[in-house]
């Protein structure tokens, strides 16, 4: 007889990616931890912790980190293990245009991405600034390290090399919604991000997300996430697409 079990690892609460770093709050929390499991024929194993962080450290300056951790097994094999950081720190936000530092670190299994680092910093533009609606758009330059655990990717001109270094240009733009009296909230979050020195080197992601109030602390989500990498090992997929439903729970 065939047995299937499936069962949330924890109360599933996604990651809400739109904290404004220009709010007037000293600290914002958003906190996720998803998961997935399946035996019986066909084992499956997937856990999503995802974190979102922002305080004040100094006057006029703003910190936010958001970080993620990602396991997948498929069959007692493992599939995905992954780990993403994102470190900001703003100064003077509320205003029209404000500068910012930036630090990112991440590592992906699938990809053969032992390492990558970009350090960098530009400047926003806020174009809607409402309490209940927000729209940004940011110009940043930054200089990346890649290690891979294998040197053939599916550009030739790459070849032999495991560290790929290159500077960037990346155009973001950002913003979040409220709608028919805050009970549809829209947001998204998406970038491009050009090598200045390599024509074949570029990536971008849009991460498209509609919540829907259940309690001040807690939303339901839909969250749609794509995503793209010009450079990848021989053979792998260079796009990603994943869509994810749930709940999320903030402390704002």
């Amino acid at each position: 007889m065939k047995t299937v079990l499936y069962c949330l690892l924890l109360f599933p609460l996604f990651l809400n990616a739109q904290i404004n770093e220009s709010d007037s709050l000293r600290v914002k929390a958003t906190l996720s931890l998803t998961g997935f499991w399946q035996g019986g024929n066909v084992q499956t194993l997937i856990f999503r912790a995802n974190s979102d962080f922002s305080f004040v450290p100094f006057k006029k300056w703003v910190f936010k980190t958001k970080n993620s951790y990602i396991y997948q097994e498929f069959g007692n094999e493992k599939a995905d293990e992954d780990i993403l950081s994102l470190n900001f720190l703003y100064f003077n936000p509320k205003k029209r245009w404000y500068p910012q530092v930036l630090g990112f670190a991440s590592t992906n299994f699938r990809r053969k991405i032992d390492l990558r680092y970009l350090v960098g910093a530009g400047v926003t533009y806020q174009i809607l600034t409402h309490k209940d609606h927000w729209l940004k758009v940011s110009l940043t330059s930054e200089y990346e390290y890649t290690n891979f655990a294998q040197a053939l990717f599916n550009r030739p001109e790459f070849n032999g090399n495991h560290t790929i270094n290159t500077l960037r240009g990346t155009i973001w733009v950002n913003g979040k919604y409220n709608l028919f009296k805050k009970k549809v909230i829209l947001s998204h979050e998406s970038y491009f991000q050009p090598s200045l020195t390599q024509k074949n080197n570029f990536r971008w992601q849009a991460d498209l997300g509609l919540e829907l109030p259940i309690w001040k602390f807690l939303n339901f989500k839909v969250n749609y996430l794509h995503t793209y990498e010009s450079i990848v090992i021989e053979n792998e997929v260079q796009e990603d697409r994943i869509l994810s439903f749930g709940f999320k729970l903030k402390s704002y």
